[in-house]
């Protein structure tokens, strides 16, 4: 938090603010990716065809697991854990 003083948010301003939430997202995960990759010199990432491989510097990408096809769940379905 700041520490300056500040008024709250109008309901728009908001809504404003929300939107910018997958851009700032998507930036963050770029910054990691780049950053863990120069410092590190690899990265394990889960690749579009349900892999996860490594990434490394060179540009090489070794294939470390295939994984199991997940559900498609549609945006808005609230789901519960069953017992």
């Amino acid at each position: 938090m700041s520490s300056r003083n500040s008024l709250p948010l109008s309901e728009h301003a908001m809504q404003i603010a929300e939107r910018r939430f997958p851009e700032l997202a998507a930036k963050s995960g770029h910054v990691a990716y780049k950053t863990t990759l120069q410092r590190t010199g690899a990265v394990v990432v889960k690749t579009s065809q349900g892999q996860m491989v490594e990434r490394r510097a060179d540009g090489t990408s070794i294939v470390i697991k295939d994984l199991p096809v997940g559900k498609r769940v549609k945006p808005g379905v609230v789901l519960k854990r069953v017992k």
